[in-house]
C-alpha cells in the first residue's frame, strides 16, 4: 500500500469532491454563521481527505489505520453539523439526504480500506 500516492486512492479524491460540494453549500448559509457552524463544518470536511492524506503519508500501516478512524470521525462530526443546520432551518430535507448519502459513500470506502489494511498486516 505504502508506494501508492494518497492522490490515487479513490477514496480521497470523492473526500476532495465532499469538501468541494460542501463550500458551494455554505455560501448560501446565514452570514452571521460564518464564526460558528460554518468554520465547524469546514473543519471536518477537510479534516477528511487530510487526514487520509496524512496517514497514507506514514511510514506505518498502523499509523494509516488510525488516521483512516480519524477521518471517520470527522465524517460523523460532519453528518451531525448538517443534522443541525437542517433542524435549524440551514438547509432542507434534500440536501440534507444528499450529503448523508456522500458522507455514508466515503465512510463505506473508508472502512473497505481499514480491513485491506488490517489483512495486509496479518500475512
Amino acid at each position: 500500500m505504502k508506494s501508492t500516492d494518497y492522490k490515487e486512492l479513490l477514496v480521497w479524491q470523492k473526500s476532495i469532491e465532499l469538501v468541494k460540494f460542501i463550500y458551494l453549500i455554505l455560501t448560501n448559509f446565514p452570514k452571521d454563521e460564518r464564526y460558528n457552524i460554518i468554520d465547524q463544518i469546514k473543519r471536518a470536511a477537510i479534516s477528511v481527505p487530510s487526514n487520509i492524506a496524512e496517514g497514507q503519508s506514514r511510514e506505518y500501516t498502523k499509523d494509516f489505520i488510525h488516521f483512516l478512524f480519524i477521518s471517520r470521525g470527522s465524517l460523523a462530526e460532519l453528518e451531525t453539523q448538517f443534522i443541525i443546520s437542517k433542524e435549524l432551518g440551514m438547509i432542507n430535507e434534500n440536501l440534507l439526504e444528499d450529503i448523508l448519502i456522500r458522507t455514508k459513500e466515503i465512510n463505506k470506502m473508508i472502512g473497505g480500506l481499514i480491513d485491506y489494511l488490517r489483512k495486509s498486516l496479518k500475512k
